[in-house]
């Protein structure tokens, strides 16, 4: 199972979208028990007594308009409390995605470093730099959605590509041909993808 930890500062915007995002992406390729996808938060702004704050209204209102949280497909979205990272949360990731340059220096500290390269900022995988839009500050949830979609589509880009995901992927592992499966796997992306977003090219 291939496991990714999606981060912002408080835990009910930006990570939060970007987790349910990559929900959607998985459930759409019949992928989702090939994952366990969650998020959480580097302050406790959001978490009151033990107890985190459900998704801000405007961001569960994005997803909703994308099809995400609603009766058909609700993937978890009015279950989702924010929660803070711990430092466990290192060895229990493959991928632990920042949304932003301060999410990630908060995350090195934390972790104590990054040994096992699994920090990366969420839009390196949409080819592009800076950090995700925080529509806290400027109300802005379509800038959001664009960036989030785009570094969801881009990292789910990078696992089923790269050769060392296809055993998690595959149905087969005990019959497992690596130069099989990712040829399989490669021409599924070629031709097979479900999402309308998937980046191409």
């Amino acid at each position: 199972m291939i496991k990714i930890l999606f981060v912002c500062h408080g835990n009910i915007c930006r990570s939060t979208m970007a987790e349910f995002i990559m929900k959607d992406i998985v459930k759409k390729q019949d992928l989702a028990d090939k994952f366990h996808i969650e998020s959480s938060a580097t302050h406790t702004d959001e978490i009151w007594n033990g107890q985190g704050s459900p998704v801000y209204p405007p961001a569960k209102a994005k997803l909703r308009e994308y099809g995400i949280g609603t009766p058909d497909n609700e993937l978890g979205v009015s279950a989702k409390r924010a929660r803070l990272t711990s430092r466990t949360d290192y060895d229990k990731f493959d991928f632990i995605i920042g949304m932003d340059s301060a999410n990630i220096r908060d995350l090195n500290r934390l972790f104590g470093g990054d040994p096992e390269n699994k920090v990366y900022k969420m839009l390196e995988f949409a080819d592009r730099s800076g950090d995700v839009a925080d529509p806290w500050y400027t109300g802005n949830f379509d800038d959001t959605w664009r960036d989030c979609s785009d570094g969801c589509h881009g990292l789910f880009r990078a696992i089923v590509m790269d050769p060392k995901y296809i055993p998690y992927l595959s149905d087969d592992t005990d019959n497992f041909s690596h130069d099989e499966h990712f040829s399989e796997i490669s021409e599924y992306n070629e031709t097979g993808l479900i999402h309308d977003d998937f980046p191409r090219g």
